[in-house]
C-alpha cells in the first residue's frame, strides 16, 4: 500500500468515519453531536462523504477531552493520531487555549 498523501488522506477520512460511528453508537453522544453541529440525523450519511464534514467530526471529537479519551480507549487509537488526522483533513492546526 502506498504511503503517499492520498493514502494518508484516505486513512484520515477512515478514522473520521470511525469516530462518527463511535459517536452514533450511543444515543446521548449522538444527541450532543447533532445539537452542537445542527445537522439532521437524516443528513449524516450523505454528509459523511464530504471531507469538510469529516474534518468537523474530528474537530468535535478533539474539542471534547472526555469524548476523545473515551474514543481513544475504546479504539486503541492515540489522541495524537486523531489530532494529526484532523489537521490533515482541515488543513489548519488546532490551538489549545492555555491560561
Amino acid at each position: 500500500m502506498s504511503s503517499g498523501p492520498s493514502s494518508a488522506r484516505e486513512a484520515a477520512e477512515a478514522l473520521a468515519i470511525q469516530a462518527l460511528t463511535y459517536i452514533a453508537g450511543d444515543a446521548e453522544r449522538l444527541g450532543r453531536f447533532l445539537a452542537a453541529t445542527g445537522i439532521a440525523p437524516t443528513e449524516i450519511r450523505s454528509a459523511a462523504s464530504e471531507p469538510e464534514f469529516l474534518a468537523g467530526v474530528l474537530d468535535y471529537l478533539v474539542g471534547d477531552v472526555g469524548l476523545l479519551t473515551s474514543f481513544s480507549e475504546s479504539t486503541a487509537i492515540d489522541p495524537e493520531t486523531v489530532e494529526q488526522a484532523r489537521v490533515l483533513l482541515s488543513g489548519t492546526p488546532w490551538e489549545r487555549d492555555i491560561p
